[in-house]
């Protein structure tokens, strides 16, 4: 199972880069980068890295959020650059769901 998670992260990482230069499959790709996101999410991210990888979400979710707008400068690069970080953070923010979910839950145990 952790092969599976790896292999999902990996081609994550690349789809959400490739993406960025293909036309017409938009809704196709974030469909493939969601689920590839909920794998990582349950299978990657084990109990002792959980408060990192969701620092880590959250500072990337604050940091495509304030490019969006600096990136307005590169206007010939300006299109994949956003266009990459936004499938990078539909990837992410999915397996960060899960996670936020499994701490929820995890915490809200009673002992």
């Amino acid at each position: 199972m952790e092969a599976i998670g790896k292999w999902a992260f990996i081609i994550g990482l690349i789809l959400a880069a490739i993406a960025a230069f293909i036309q017409g499959y938009t809704t196709i790709i974030l469909l493939i980068l969601f689920i590839l996101g909920l794998v990582v999410g349950f299978l990657n991210i084990h109990e002792k890295n959980v408060i990192k990888f969701l620092v880590a979400v959250i500072t990337l979710l604050t940091l495509g959020i304030a490019s969006i707008n600096a990136l307005d400068i590169l206007d010939i690069i300006n299109i994949y650059l956003k266009s990459i970080l936004g499938n990078f953070i539909a990837f992410v923010s999915t397996a960060g769901l899960v996670v936020a979910i499994k701490a929820i839950v995890e915490t809200s145990k009673s002992r």
